[in-house]
């Protein structure tokens, strides 16, 4: 089945339920190149007065995306060199997002391997940097819409998870023992370490 542009109203505005909620969804990117999409299996919530989350310390130019409207696409640099994709969440004026750990890839294997200089399906969009790579995603999509948008959207299809799993956020220091982070157990393209705890 063809994967349909899915409503804003599909998906809920509270953190951690948006986190769940996005599992089995599909990420798509079109570019003049081609396009590229996968299914979000590994997502990690930050939450209101989160001290992990880049809101904690209160509104500023680089995350402005985060307070406001929900559904959003936030992206910041790493390193300097790599770019996360992550969701603004709960009501407008309140900082928290989801951040879009890895992706099972599921169109434009070709297209993605290029961007990344790999060619090992696995490791094309496992882990938040690679998946910005494989996908062309960079500041400028910083604040885009993901529902009316034509180069960044979420889809959904016909299947969806049967369990997800939880465990603590990785590389993080603060908060690091928020069992936060949310996947889909034995995908190999999740980014980190299995946990046994349900969702």
């Amino acid at each position: 089945m063809k994967p349909l542009r899915l409503d804003s109203e599909a998906l809920p505005v509270e953190t951690e339920a948006l986190a769940k909620a996005l599992l089995g969804c599909i990420l798509v990117r079109e570019s003049e190149d081609g396009i590229a999409a996968g299914r979000i299996v590994e997502t990690e919530a930050y939450l209101p007065n989160d001290p992990a989350c880049h809101a904690f310390s209160g509104k500023s130019s680089r995350n402005a995306t985060l307070f406001g409207p929900p559904h959003r696409s936030y992206v910041y640099q790493i390193y300097g060199t790599s770019f996360c994709f992550n969701l603004s969440s709960e009501c407008e004026g309140t900082g928290a997002g989801v951040l879009v750990r890895a992706l099972e890839p599921t169109q434009g294997l070709a297209l993605m391997q290029r961007r990344r200089g790999v060619e090992r399906t696995r490791d094309l969009c496992r882990g938040p940097g690679r998946l910005c790579r494989a996908f062309a995603i960079d500041r400028s999509f910083d604040g885009a819409d993901l529902f009316v948008g034509r180069s960044l959207w979420l889809a959904r299809d016909d299947w969806a998870p049967e369990t997800i799993r939880r465990s603590r956020r990785i590389g993080v220091t603060r908060a690091a023992d928020d069992r936060l982070r949310f996947y889909l157990p034995g995908n190999p393209y999740v980014s980190g370490p299995a946990a046994l705890s349900p969702a």
